[in-house]
């Protein structure tokens, strides 16, 4: 298995090197030259199996030979009995063929987990057999630093920097990262936005010398293995609702798009996927673009739904790439026009192909907050407040003639002053998390600027 830049100047790479360099040098990102398949009595062969045996078949059609099967198999299985429910993603059933997949059961108690998980133990594998350190910077709208912590801290061959947008993040998510203690930890206070961050990350992977000095990598959702882990639960959740045999369709609450691309990466497998809702907040650059044709960059908003307060879905490029057919030519100029100018008409056929599958609902505060009452008293389970968007958008969305999943990216307990303003009740974290109130925290505080925090990556990776 292959891997081609989504901007066609950089060479084609086997699946380690993808991993390992999560952004292409060309700054584009990372697709299989061709997608891998599952015929239907293979998917169907996944009823009833354990979740780590579906992610070690989905995992291996991407890693091909470069990683051995029984290793494979090892790291699922360690991977996901770090979650504390056996099924690892749970279905709770909250209207007439209308469910929520909980993934939020991993140990930051967000969807992220699901995936760094797995992708520690990837890269602890790669980087044992090189003999070789890598250090990973990340931006976090909120649930990405925490996983990474929790998956990266105190392991061998890897340093882990993770830079947050200063007072836009909840208080439980700042400490999932925070009260790490580990060395080979290093949080960054942004005084900025998300997408100040993101944009600072790029700027880093594209200094060359940074690079080579720190021997960076990143495990953003720009790392193709995320995307991977990702699919898996669209696989298990749809086998349990019926597939191959009846379609199933998914709302997801978005902000950078890897977990809706992840969607169609399992649709792409041979998943019958009727219909992605893409639900975004009032940042709703995602939404405007299969609605209207026109992906556009406006001010970022502050909201209850913090990890989707984004103007700028790196993972959309990868949509687009397939899109145009793979055109990387077409891909490179109307990124580099959006990265100039904040905007891309996204021509004709390829938002056809893109509306074939996916469409976007924007969901207002006021929405989200009737969302998370409602389905208190309607169903009796609390929420966060993406998850209200993502369910918000569902009913939005209209019928489809398909079982309809919310996927549930998070505990409501990240989020207990948003919850608890909608709808009177606090949130309660697990037993083994309430201990991260009394711990002390450790960060540094920087301005929104990619010199100083280059620097910052360098002094950490040299010390």
């Amino acid at each position: 298995m292959r891997y081609v830049s989504t901007r066609g100047e950089a060479p084609a790479v086997g699946f380690v090197d993808a991993v390992l360099s999560g952004l292409a040098p060309d700054g584009g990102l990372y697709v299989p030259e061709t997608w891998p398949s599952f015929s239907r009595e293979e998917i169907a062969g996944f009823r009833g199996k354990p979740y780590a045996h579906v992610a070690a078949e989905v995992l291996a059609r991407f890693a091909g030979e470069e990683i051995a099967r029984d290793v494979v198999d090892t790291m699922c299985a360690e991977a996901y009995a770090t979650f504390a429910h056996a099924a690892v993603v749970p279905l709770v059933q909250i209207a007439p063929d209308a469910f929520l997949a909980e993934l939020f059961h991993g140990p930051s108690l967000a969807f992220k987990d699901v995936a760094m998980q797995l992708l520690a133990r990837l890269y602890e594998h790669i980087l044992a057999g090189q003999n070789r350190t890598q250090t990973i910077l990340c931006a976090t709208s909120g649930d990405t630093g925490g996983a990474a912590v929790e998956a990266f801290r105190g392991r061998d061959h890897v340093r882990v920097c993770v830079l947050f947008p200063e007072g836009r993040i909840s208080e439980v998510q700042r400490r999932f990262m925070t009260t790490a203690a580990e060395p080979n930890v290093r949080c960054v206070s942004v005084q900025g936005t998300f997408d100040d961050c993101q944009a600072i990350v790029k700027a880093a992977f594209q200094d060359k010398s940074l690079r080579q000095a720190v021997d960076l990598t990143g495990v953003n959702s720009i790392n193709f293995a995320r995307i991977v882990a990702q699919s898996v639960y669209y696989f298990t959740t749809a086998v349990a609702l019926g597939a191959p045999e009846r379609p199933v369709s998914f709302s997801v609450p978005s902000g950078n798009f890897g977990d809706a691309f992840a969607g169609f990466v399992a649709r792409q497998m041979g998943l019958p996927i009727a219909r992605i809702v893409v639900a975004t907040n009032s940042n709703d650059i995602l939404a405007r673009a299969f609605e209207e044709g026109r992906y556009a960059r406006g001010d970022v908003a502050a909201t209850q739904s913090p990890a989707m307060d984004i103007q700028s879905a790196s993972n959309f490029e990868r949509l687009y790439f397939e899109a145009v057919r793979r055109e990387a030519l077409e891909t490179a100029r109307a990124f580099t026009a959006f990265n100039e100018a904040g905007r891309i008409d996204i021509p004709p056929q390829a938002h056809a192909f893109m509306r074939e599958l996916f469409a976007g609902v924007a969901v207002s505060e006021d929405e989200t907050t009737r969302t998370l009452v409602a389905t208190l008293n309607e169903t009796g389970e609390l929420i966060d407040p993406h998850t209200a968007v993502g369910a918000a958008a569902m009913r939005r969305a209209g019928p489809v003639e398909a079982p309809m999943v919310v996927l549930s990216t998070a505990h409501a307990a990240k989020f207990p002053e948003a919850v608890s303003a909608a709808t009177g009740v606090t949130p309660g974290l697990p037993r083994w998390a309430q201990s991260l109130a009394d711990q002390p925290e450790r960060f540094d505080r920087l301005p929104a600027d990619a010199e100083a925090i280059k620097a910052c990556v360098r002094a950490f990776a040299e010390s």
